[in-house]
């Protein structure tokens, strides 16, 4: 580590340094982030590309007394490291250690956590509003990548910030990329500004007339100029119709231009304005510049060459692209839909084989519901890949625009449980307890791979809407039949017949149900193990059965307790008239953070230890003396 990084210990630090220290700290940073993250993962590229626009935030703004947002956050690691936190910075996304994203409770300078794109304009004018009422003098800051502005929240606060205060700087941070390549008018709006030359010279000369004359005077000259310019090139410019003064392009890795353009900005009163900043994702490291997808966020890597480890077999991602371009061959009404997720979801595989039935639609979950609903009213079959976390801002549409006219939409949910180093902002913990109350919605979730491409094949059927959930990375690793095959809809699997206690774990949980019920066996016990695959409608039949002979049921699911499997099969043995009690196993009711999965479930108590105690005293009178040999 470089001296200069080692001494900053606050932003006050950065204050002292010229602009020749500033750049050669921005280039101990670089190195910093790629040493360390090759050892612990995280979002590297997106780093890289706003170390000069955090350090020149910092060299102008005074955190925690003024507010600065990041939309998403996860490029907030720079800010981490000029806000005390570098020497934890080797734990970040660690258990224990620095989370991933902006958190309120790690520090005074986060003052708004986030996780979910599109909420950084939104919560910065709220923050603006409540310091002109309480009469502040901090300046808010929002900074927002580009893809941000595909997401409706943040065109929803454009609509309202000229109207509520006069004082909000908004950072475009423009570098064509969310995960994935932006799409759509927005990202053809941004690159039809960045590439127009008369526009850049335009932007060029007024702030040479600022540098050179100063002052309010020469500024509003500028302005004034500038927008006469503007409206010849353009009927309008986008953000200056929102009633935001528009500034930009700048080089968004030019230190000294971009002090002197906060500074500027800075002193603006009278109306709020946007600053648009262009940057290279993953700047400094040529392996995050050729791949910029796979350098947006991923684990440990070569610091040198880039290279990951091998995953060795194929991800649920894959087995669901996979599966459906298998489909998607024999059916020609099959569509995909993405919301700027790809390669998360796995469609960029779905892409290159039917290409005009792929659909990204960028950061915009509810559109891509309403839109799939569109479409099949039409006659097609769309499959909405969303991870967990994310369809939840969709939740009114699917109740509404789909399952309310029983549209045959089916929503496959990767990330469903918990999601590991990314935190509770991206585990997938609640989708059973947001969609199992949905009228008409048919809910899966699969044991292992194969039975993931049978709950596809099966739901490409169904007349109405339908959802799977499934986990992040591989699963057990079972092969899949040549061709998917049907299920039986609301009907569950006996894997192993039992006659004092039936143990359901659902989806990938079936391991843990299955460990369980050798233990038992192994104290005496005789242990069903059913695999419900269903969770609505549950298989009443199954329930009702073995509600008249065992003496427990036990429940293994990742998900929240509160609403979700295990609820659902007390709720339906109570309307069956059954006092059979059920040991739940599942998540508590609170946000769990970050770290290893193993980890977090010994914590939580998801594990076949906690199980068994649990339902041994359930089951005592039924219990039978082992034999032992002598």
């Amino acid at each position: 580590m470089g001296t200069l990084l080692e001494s900053i210990h606050s932003p006050a630090d950065l204050k002292r340094l010229n602009f020749a220290q500033l750049a050669e700290l921005a280039e101990e940073i670089r190195v910093f982030l790629i040493q360390t993250l090759s050892k612990t993962g995280g979002h590297l590229g997106p780093n890289l590309g706003v170390v000069e626009l955090t350090l020149a935030l910092h060299m102008v703004f005074n955190t925690p007394e003024d507010k600065l947002l990041f939309d998403v956050s996860h490029q907030a690691y720079i800010h981490k490291m000029l806000t005390g936190r570098l020497e934890r910075m080797e734990t970040i996304r660690q258990p224990g250690g620095l989370n991933g994203f902006m958190l309120r409770t790690e520090s005074e300078h986060d003052c708004y956590g986030a996780g979910h794109a599109g909420t950084a304009l939104s919560a910065a004018l709220g923050m603006a509003v409540a310091r002109d009422l309480a009469g502040g003098k901090e300046h808010v800051i929002a900074v927002a990548g580009d893809a941000a502005f595909t997401n409706g929240i943040s065109f929803e606060a454009l609509n309202n910030i000229a109207e509520q205060t006069k004082r909000l700087i908004v950072v475009l941070n423009d570098n064509e990329w969310s995960i994935d390549r932006n799409v759509g008018a927005i990202a053809r709006y941004f690159h039809k500004i960045v590439t127009n030359e008369h526009y850049k010279s335009l932007h060029d000369s007024a702030h040479r007339i600022i540098e050179r004359v100063g002052g309010k005077t020469a500024a509003e000259v500028a302005r004034r100029a500038e927008e006469a310019a503007k409206s010849l090139l353009w009927p309008s410019i986008l953000f200056e119709e929102f009633g935001l003064q528009y500034y930009g392009p700048i080089d968004g890795h030019n230190l000294p231009l971009l002090v002197e353009s906060f500074k500027f900005l800075k002193a603006e009163t009278n109306h709020p304005v946007l600053l648009h900043v262009l940057t290279q994702k993953g700047r400094g490291f040529q392996p995050a510049l050729d791949l910029q997808k796979k350098f947006h966020g991923l684990g440990p890597f070569d610091a040198e060459t880039g290279e990951t480890k091998p995953v060795g077999q194929p991800s649920y991602a894959e087995v669901f692209a996979n599966t459906l371009v298998g489909l998607a061959n024999k059916d020609e009404r099959i569509v995909a839909i993405t919301a700027a997720m790809p390669s998360g979801t796995g469609l960029d595989l779905f892409r290159p084989h039917h290409p005009k039935r792929y659909f990204d639609v960028g950061i915009a979950e509810e559109h891509a519901v309403v839109f799939a609903a569109g479409m099949a009213t039409r006659g097609f079959r769309p499959v909405c890949a969303i991870y967990s976390t994310f369809l939840q801002r969709a939740f009114d549409c699917i109740v509404h625009d789909v399952a309310l006219q029983k549209l045959p939409v089916l929503f496959c949910m990767d990330r469903a449980g918990l999601s590991g180093d990314d935190g509770p902002t991206h585990h997938g913990l609640f989708d059973i307890a947001y969609l199992r109350g949905v009228p008409d919605l048919i809910l899966m979730a699969p044991k292992d791979e194969d039975e993931l491409a049978d709950m596809m094949a099966t739901a490409l059927q169904l007349p109405g809407p339908s959802a799977i959930r499934y986990p992040r990375g591989v699963g057990p690793g079972v092969a899949r039949k040549a061709e998917p095959q049907l299920i039986p809809v609301g009907k569950a699997k006996v894997l192993k017949d039992g006659s004092d206690v039936a143990i359901l774990g659902l989806g990938p949980m079936n391991t843990l149900a299955e460990e369980l019920a050798a233990r038992l066996e192994r104290d005496g016990l005789s242990a069903a193990v059913i695999n419900p695959r269903f969770i609505k409608p549950l298989d009443r039949e199954m329930l009702a059965e073995y509600a008249g002979r065992v003496s427990a049921f036990v429940t293994f699911e990742d998900h929240v307790k509160m609403g979700g499997f295990g609820s659902a099969v007390i709720e339906a043995l109570g309307e069956l008239g059954s006092a059979v009690p059920v040991v739940r196993i599942g998540w508590p009711d609170h946000f769990i953070e970050h770290g290893k999965v193993d980890a977090l479930r010994a914590k939580y108590g998801l594990t076949v230890d906690e199980a068994q105690a649990q339902v041994l005293p359930l089951l005592v009178h039924r219990q039978r003396p082992v034999l032992v040999a002598r």
